[in-house]
């Protein structure tokens, strides 16, 4: 039985039929949603997922054929080595969902709870969307480069970064990949973050310099010491009526008090474009802003966010 966790979606279980179909002997594609491409062996019907049947690209007759003969053998003798077209055919009715295939079993990756939540395939990492908004920018810009520049504009090496509403944790990553001595990320959602424990990305970059707490940040905040942060990013969910307060004058004190001086902000907003009162929007919130103590305000359009300096 196989115990590794492979990600399967529709563009993905489209190359591995067409390989199939054209009586291929291997396909090399991504199973964890783009972190890595290898060489994976086709047996008749199936793909082969046990790590003794893969190939690499360079692999040459010899060993190939002794790969075979072994793959033949693993199937007579009724041992679960992979999974077949008729399986993988059951992904391509969903475009736009990513399965785990994980005991034998494919399992969305998906919550519903007050809302439905999954995790959609993109042409790099997945990003999360929820009752069908997707929570990161991907049509014009992926979610790494988005989460990369919003990060490199604030974070300076050796910065202890705090990242609110941290969902997937992509902007943590890129903290500590701009040289973040630490970062803490915290989150709300019981229903992101179990999608977040089922996405790659993270568990790839995940160490002792990222602290993760399931807390609502509005609260949390309050625990924190003054100027205890070199730089904030602040990504709240667009904004409601239930969002409100995270766009409020009294939590823009709160993240002014935790930050120390000359310490950096960035806040997501969103595009002013799909609101309908765009104009008031950014200016009303540069202004709340401005009243807790930033300085240096500035709308960065293309990253969609505010960036501030604590002088």
């Amino acid at each position: 039985m196989i115990t590794e966790s492979y990600y399967f979606h529709f563009d993905v279980v489209m190359q591995i039929l067409e390989a199939i179909r054209n009586d291929k002997d291997n396909v090399c594609l991504s199973l964890d949603l783009n972190l890595t491409q290898k060489v994976w062996q086709i047996a008749q019907d199936r793909l082969i997922l046990d790590n003794d049947a893969q190939i690499d690209a360079q692999i040459d007759t010899q060993i190939d054929t002794q790969i075979d003969t072994q793959i033949d053998t693993q199937i007579d003798t009724g041992i679960e080595t992979g999974i077949d077209a008729k399986q993988l055919e059951t992904v391509l009715a969903f475009k736009n969902k990513i399965f785990i295939f994980k005991n034998n079993m494919l399992t969305p990756v998906e919550v519903r709870s007050d809302g439905y939540y999954k995790l959609v395939p993109t042409t790099s990492a997945p990003t999360l969307e929820i009752n069908g908004i997707k929570m990161h920018r991907s049509k014009d810009i992926d979610p790494l480069t988005d989460a990369r520049l919003k990060t490199q504009l604030v974070v300076a090496p050796g910065d202890l970064v705090l990242d609110t509403c941290g969902g997937l944790g992509y902007s943590a990553v890129f903290a500590l990949k701009a040289g973040a001595k630490k970062v803490i990320s915290t989150e709300k959602s019981p229903a992101v973050i179990k999608i977040r424990n089922l996405n790659p990305w993270l568990k790839k970059y995940a160490d002792n310099c990222l602290e993760l707490i399931h807390t609502d940040i509005s609260q949390e905040i309050d625990r924190f010491e003054n100027g205890q942060f070199n730089s904030v990013i602040h990504d709240p969910p667009r904004f409601t009526s239930a969002t409100g307060d995270l766009y409020g004058k009294k939590f823009y004190d709160a993240l002014f008090r935790v930050m120390a001086s000359r310490s950096k902000l960035f806040h997501y907003t969103g595009s002013p474009k799909k609101i309908k009162s765009k104009k008031n929007f950014i200016k009303n919130t540069m202004k709340r802003l401005e009243q807790s103590g930033f300085k240096a305000l500035f709308f960065h359009e293309n990253l969609q966010g505010i960036y501030a300096q604590k002088r």
